[in-house]
């Protein structure tokens, strides 16, 4: 489906319980900033999350679908994923939101969870620190999610130069050997880790 925001359309591409079968939960994902929404660690996410019962929603970015590979403004980027999350919601309402993505969609993810109400966060390859020695952390995105009610999962590769988030930054991190900022291989392990916490998570979180 395409979705209008103000910074222009996004797609989206949905998975999932169909209309005889309401799901689970919702679980919206996007992709890196130069990426798209088929990379293996997302499809790794979102195998797990439909065999959890999950409507799973792949979000290609207004800025991608431009054919831009840097996102521009963190506050425009935000802003467009919370209207995407909104028209995505509506399509499920009242079942728990949970959102995600790879590198800078982990980033927007963690940085509007609170907005949109999300009630947990898959953070894949998150960039710790940006490249160059005078990189400011961006731990402070990370911790922000979970300061805010989300409970947040963290998957990077072991060999990640961007850094790895301290288990104190996150619910869960999860390390996978031998794997870099890519992730490209071991999806067993993603979705593994992804069906070993999620539904713990929505369990313990059910407001009512």
């Amino acid at each position: 489906m395409e979705i209008t925001t103000g910074s222009g359309v996004a797609r989206a591409e949905l998975d999932g319980a169909g209309p005889a079968a309401a799901p689970r939960f919702l679980l919206v994902l996007t992709h890196g900033a130069g990426g798209s929404a088929a990379s293996p660690d997302l499809l790794a996410v979102r195998d797990a999350s439909l065999g959890l019962g999950g409507l799973v929603a792949r979000v290609t970015q207004p800025y991608r679908v431009k054919g831009a590979r840097a996102p521009g403004s963190a506050v425009r980027q935000d802003a467009a994923w919370v209207e995407i999350v909104a028209a995505l919601t509506a399509l499920a309402p009242g079942v728990p939101l949970v959102q995600g993505g790879r590198s800078n969609g982990a980033r927007v993810a963690c940085r509007t969870a609170a907005v949109v109400g999300a009630r947990a966060v898959i953070a894949l390859a998150f960039p710790l620190q940006p490249p160059g020695p005078a990189g400011q952390s961006r731990v402070a995105e990370l911790r922000a999610a979970k300061t805010d009610g989300a409970a947040v999962l963290v998957v990077n590769g072991e060999r990640d130069p961007f850094g790895i988030p301290g288990t104190g930054d996150a619910d869960r991190v999860v390390i996978v050997p031998g794997e870099t900022h890519s992730l490209k291989g071991h999806r067993a392990v993603i979705a593994g880790a992804v069906a070993d916490w999620l539904p713990g998570v929505l369990r313990e979180r059910n407001p009512s």
